[in-house]
């Protein structure tokens, strides 16, 4: 089962958008292309299904290289990303013609490999900018530079460099077999969740910890369930705002569940028979058989449940 937000078919060109002239010649070109962000929202064709609008420069009158952030390059295409907070009134006015802003976690579940891992990288390094406009050493104002890859302090007495931070999250499915010889995996849900909908388990990592230890820490804290045997899966980017998931499986030495020391609302054992009946949470059916419901499709939650439930991965 493919994973969404890592089909990226972009060259990031890391070496060559640090030249000037190389980066204007892409942003000039007319076959560059712009990915565009407002208020953490991509930019959607009006069709069925959506999909991303990729516009020209000269539909976008009035940007600059220094206003956009270049993703890569696919093929002969230069792809950048355009911060559309930045335009004025008008300008942003214009771009309504040409469709209809959305999160990209309510559709990223059927648009492309590659239309979803482009659209999820524009918003995640336009937040990064949004986010890190002054210094962190100093307190001046920074400014983009390398292609939108980095910012610059402009204190000269400080010059102090920042590049886009990911936090490591661990994520991971946690199985044991019960005593009557069915195995279980546990799962947990916050308050805040829209009704029935139930996910692995999952957490930051800490300074000095390496993932393992991360693992066994935050299932113990989330759940007081103690586990071992933990192996890595697959990983999967998360820029929402800026994550990179860890996918994980573990075994539960014990079953007895608490969530009473952190911020679960409940967490429960269940079988893979169960699982058969979970309804997609897209799909909007609230039956009495579907009263619990997977994560969204697009997470590495919903693929380490099927996987599991299909015994693609874990001991049991």
């Amino acid at each position: 089962m493919p994973l969404m937000y890592t089909g990226m078919p972009l060259d990031r060109c890391t070496n060559q958008r640090k030249s000037i002239d190389w980066l204007n010649n892409q942003f000039e070109s007319d076959s560059a292309v712009f990915v565009l962000i407002r208020d953490g929202e991509n930019l959607f064709l009006h069709e069925n299904p959506l999909t991303p609008v990729y516009l020209r420069r000269d539909q976008l009158p009035g940007i600059s290289v220094n206003s956009c952030i270049f993703l890569g390059r696919d093929a002969s295409v230069a792809v950048f990303a355009l911060d559309c907070n930045k335009l004025n009134f008008s300008e942003s006015q214009a771009i309504e013609q040409f469709g209809i802003w959305r999160q990209l976690r309510q559709l990223g579940s059927v648009l492309s490999a590659a239309d979803a891992a482009i659209a999820a990288l524009a918003k995640g390094l336009v937040y990064w900018h949004r986010t890190h406009l002054y210094c962190g050493k100093c307190g001046c104002l920074s400014q983009l530079i390398e292609a939108g890859h980095a910012r610059r302090c402009t204190n000269s007495d400080c010059r102090n460099m920042s590049f886009p931070r990911t936090d490591p999250a661990v994520i991971m499915l946690v199985e044991r077999m019960f005593e009557d010889g069915v195995a279980r995996c546990l799962l947990g849900r916050q308050q805040s969740w829209p009704t029935g909908v139930y996910s692995t388990l999952a957490g930051f990592v800490d300074p000095g910890e390496s993932l393992e230890e991360a693992v066994i820490r935050e299932v113990d804290e989330e759940s007081a369930i103690k586990v071992q045997d933990v192996t890595y899966i697959r990983s999967q980017p998360w820029p929402f705002p800026a994550s990179i998931m860890l996918g994980f499986t573990a075994v539960a030495a014990t079953e007895e569940i608490d969530v009473s020391n952190d911020d679960l609302e409940i967490a429960k054992w269940f079988s893979r028979e169960q699982l058969q009946h979970f309804a997609s949470k897209e799909s909007g059916e609230d039956t009495q058989q579907d009263q619990y419901k997977n994560s969204s499709s697009d997470s590495i939650s919903y693929y380490l449940i099927q996987a599991w439930k299909n015994k693609e991965i874990g001991r049991y």
